[in-house]
This record gives structure tokens, C-alpha cells and sequence, in this order.
């Protein structure tokens, strides 16, 4: 099954998995590091497209992995099973739910 949508930080900002995602023709946001520009620059080259607003939304998706290594048993992963798995990681996301304060925001 092929993503929609592929958003990684500068730290995947290598030819090898542009030149992958390209070829698999899957659409992705990654932003450029600064010696990477540089080289674009010196060779004459044109940057990289990249959706900062796409990009900015990466922030929700980090931010749920963080609350939900709070729970041990996942951050280690005891359950071996993906079933088994798969079932902890949705109790977990339905107590962090349920503990949502929706007034706290910030």
C-alpha cells in the first residue's frame, strides 16, 4: 500500500530516499539542510518544492508519538503479537483521549 503523503524532518534529506520516493511516485515534504541548498546553489539548480504548511502539521503527529511513550509497555513493546500491539496502542489512544482537556490547548 503506497502513502498519500510522505512528511520527514532534515534528517531524510539524502538522493538516495528523494530519488526512492520519486520513483515509487510518492509525493513527499522534506526540508532541505543548509549544505544541501548551498550545493543546489553552486550548480545551478532549483530547490526542492516544499509545503510549510504541510510540513508545520508534522508537529501533531510528534507530538502524539511523545504522549504515547508516556505509557512504558508501549515505549518498550512487551506485546510481541501486532494484535496484541496494535490493542495496547489503541487503549492507550483512547485514555489520552479521554484525558483531553480541550480548554488546554497549549
Amino acid at each position: 500500500m503506497r502513502p498519500g503523503h510522505l512528511i520527514a524532518d532534515k534528517g531524510y534529506s539524502t538522493g538516495i530516499i528523494r530519488g526512492y520516493l520519486r520513483r515509487r511516485r510518492i509525493p513527499h515534504t522534506i526540508p532541505e539542510r543548509s549544505d544541501q541548498l548551498a550545493a543546489r546553489a553552486r550548480r545551478g539548480h532549483r530547490r526542492c518544492g516544499f509545503d510549510s504548511d504541510r510540513y508545520r502539521r508534522r508537529n501533531v503527529v510528534e507530538r502524539c508519538f511523545n504522549q504515547l511513550k508516556r505509557f512504558r509497555g508501549l515505549a518498550t513493546r512487551y506485546e510481541k503479537l501486532a494484535a496484541h500491539y496494535r490493542a495496547v496502542v489503541t487503549i492507550a489512544s483512547l485514555v489520552l483521549w479521554l484525558n483531553h482537556d480541550p480548554q488546554n490547548t497549549a
